[in-house]
């Protein structure tokens, strides 16, 4: 027996509502469709807007080189500046008082007072200045020129305070002080080769050109490089290098100044790239020392050196992340920077002795696992990703430090030794040429 079938005014209703949520079906699936692109492009958004911030802030890898050293946005009521007054002064200090004294003018006090009275001498006071004579000093070298009597072949004196061997019209040399002060204002303090010659001048009265300056440090750089090989062979024999990088301007194209200190020397180079062809170049191949560092990727290269990725440097991406995430998201960077802060005091404690080496293990294994903890998590938002990313490839150069006392966890030491450098490409932009690059990188030194 068949079931009855629905009047045709119930059939029609039915078929309205089917194809009514057909339509609706199409509709959520396009809604769905759209929201998953709306999220994506959310996500790309998200992505260059931090690194447009990272680039203001100079913590993006391609713009860091711009302003490595700024420290944010000033306080809104910064205290007042020099030292506090009363008991808040601190420890009173003083220019030392020098080992010799040059000239010894009398200062009399006169013997008349305003009020018409006599002014009675009661003691002497000591008092001391420390001045600069400006004088330049002209030699005249007496150069004794023959030849051999058996051979023919020309001989030439030579007095240890000449600079060159030129004669003719190249007979007027510059000595090695000024030399050597001119090396200092330009490699060492940043100046142009133009304000270096305005202080030469004006200072010691000797006339200089730009180019008679470049002209003369580059004979003291290829008279130098000797010296600059013995300390790259110093470097690579080093038991501890802190390494960094910035960019460099050469001929108007972008390059790559490297530094690496270590206790006894520092090393300049400028090269083509910031990969491990380049930190190969400096340190060799084979280094199997300590290595401090900014997590830069190219530095685990080095597989036989031992590495300590600088907290520093993730302190202050984790507390740039902070300020601008959502409160949810702010969590796992703020998390972060908590473990490394106290992985730093936790060194200082001991260095200090406030903390035993059986405590130091202790609390370091439980900053490890609160560490593994963290980056064991998956994370929703692209710049938690990225540095739990970065984490993770740098998860066992964390807490090296801990673990080798006396250890720096920082990368401070080749942070101020490059900071000369920044701001002389600050000033002067860099060097035209690859022999100026070279000039710059023997004669460059950190102040």
């Amino acid at each position: 027996m068949q079931a009855p079938r629905p009047p045709h005014s119930h059939q029609e209703e039915l078929d309205r509502l089917e194809s009514e949520n057909r339509r609706l079906q199409q509709q959520v699936e396009q809604a769905r469709f759209k929201n998953k692109r709306l999220r994506k492009r959310i996500e790309r958004l998200e992505q260059d807007l931090e690194k447009v911030r990272r680039a203001a802030h100079g913590t993006c890898v391609s713009h860091r080189q711009a302003a490595p050293f700024s420290k944010g946005e000033p306080k809104a009521e910064p205290k007042t500046p020099g030292r506090k007054a009363g008991s808040d002064y601190g420890e009173p200090s003083s220019r030392p008082v020098p080992q010799r004294v040059d000239e010894v003018l009398p200062a009399p006090v006169s013997r008349r007072c305003p009020c018409g009275g006599t002014v009675q001498v009661e003691r002497t006071e000591p008092q001391y200045q420390e001045d600069i004579v400006r004088r330049t000093v002209v030699r005249r070298f007496d150069i004794e020129v023959g030849h051999c009597c058996c051979c023919g072949a020309r001989a030439q004196g030579r007095h240890p305070l000449q600079t060159s061997d030129a004669l003719g019209s190249a007979k007027v040399q510059v000595g090695p002080e000024a030399l050597v002060l001119g090396s200092h204002l330009n490699k060492q303090m940043g100046l142009s080769l133009g304000h270096t010659a305005q202080v030469l001048q004006s200072g010691y009265g000797l006339e200089f050109s730009r180019g008679g300056i470049y002209k003369a440090l580059a004979r003291l750089a290829g008279k130098a490089e000797p010296t600059y090989q013995g300390l790259l062979l110093t470097a690579r024999k080093s038991l501890v290098n802190w390494v960094d990088e910035t960019g460099w301007r050469l001929g108007g194209h972008s390059q790559w100044l490297w530094v690496a200190e270590s206790e006894r020397v520092t090393v300049y180079s400028i090269l083509p790239g910031r990969g491990s062809a380049q930190l190969k170049q400096i340190l060799g191949a084979d280094y199997d020392g300590w290595l401090v560092h900014d997590g830069l990727r190219c530095y685990s290269s080095l597989d036989k050196a031992h590495h300590q990725t600088c907290l520093t440097h993730l302190i202050r991406r984790c507390q740039e992340m902070v300020e601008r995430a959502t409160r949810a998201a702010a969590q796992f960077p703020r998390q972060v920077k908590t473990l490394l802060q106290q992985a730093l005091l936790l060194d200082h404690r001991y260095a200090s002795q406030e903390v035993t080496p059986h405590g130091l293990a202790v609390a370091t294994g439980r900053l490890e696992a609160a560490m593994d903890r963290l980056l064991d998590k998956a994370y929703h938002t692209a710049s938690n990703q990225r540095l739990a990313k970065h984490l993770r490839q740098q998860r066992e150069y964390l807490f090296t430090f801990l673990y080798c006392p006396g250890l720096e966890g920082t990368n401070c030491r080749a942070e101020r030794a490059i900071r000369p450098a920044v701001i002389a490409r600050k000033v002067w932009g860099g060097n035209r040429t690859w022999n100026g690059a070279n000039v710059q990188q023997i004669l460059a030194k950190k102040i």
